[in-house]
């Protein structure tokens, strides 16, 4: 009996769906803000290094993976912008899931302190913040034109380099596939790394500003 399919799990989104679930999964986790519990990082690296192991009984095209992983993160964040144009800040000011409000904080933040074109590329980099940040644009009304270009740039770098990541370690390491899991761990860890620390950040600047306010 075939295992039961894990959207939280990458290698049981691929062997259930192969390319389609990359596509599908990064369009969800950047364009739809009920995507943000999608594995997006460890999903490019997996699907990367089962390009060239076929652990598990699921043997990748690389050519395939980086089309579809392409397309759905460009596709994705184009269609998460123009629900935020259309629906201005009503759908992330109604929602009470603080991940996603810290995850506004936090792509408000990217846009004020580095501008429009680093803020979209960096938030592909980081869990959440690439959920939000694309409805948010269209929300506070960044350019389009400015959005798409930096957008694409973002994505390309993002599942390009991820996924190539993953194609060069399974190329380069015999036997690879036997510590699967434990690398998805690594990847999952790492690519949650920006968050955790946001969020200690988060937690100095109150302690420090309870102080202030009580001396």
């Amino acid at each position: 009996m075939a295992d039961a399919l894990n959207l939280l799990n990458a290698p049981s989104i691929l062997a259930t769906f192969g390319t389609v679930g990359v596509f599908v999964v990064l369009f969800a986790e950047t364009g739809l803000l009920i995507g943000f519990v999608l594995p997006g990082d460890s999903l490019l690296f997996t699907a990367g290094l089962l390009c060239t192991t076929g652990a598990g009984g699921v043997q990748l095209s690389l050519p395939g993976v980086l089309a579809s992983a392409a397309a759905g993160a460009l596709l994705g964040a184009q269609t998460g912008y123009l629900i935020g144009r259309r629906a201005g800040g009503v759908l992330l000011s109604r929602t009470r899931n603080r991940h996603l409000l810290r995850g506004a904080a936090r792509a408000e933040e990217l846009l004020s302190r580095y501008g429009h074109g680093k803020a979209i590329v960096l938030a592909r980099f980081i869990p959440l913040v690439r959920t939000v940040l694309n409805p948010l644009a269209g929300a506070v009304k960044v350019p389009a034109r400015i959005f798409t270009l930096w957008q694409i740039i973002g994505g390309l770098l993002w599942t390009v380099g991820l996924v190539l990541a993953g194609y060069a370690l399974g190329s380069s390491i015999t036997g690879v596939d036997r510590y699967l899991l434990p690398l998805i761990g690594a990847i999952v860890a790492l690519s949650l790394l920006p968050l955790a620390l946001e969020i200690l950040r988060s937690r100095t600047a109150t302690r420090s500003a309870r102080r202030q306010t009580h001396r």
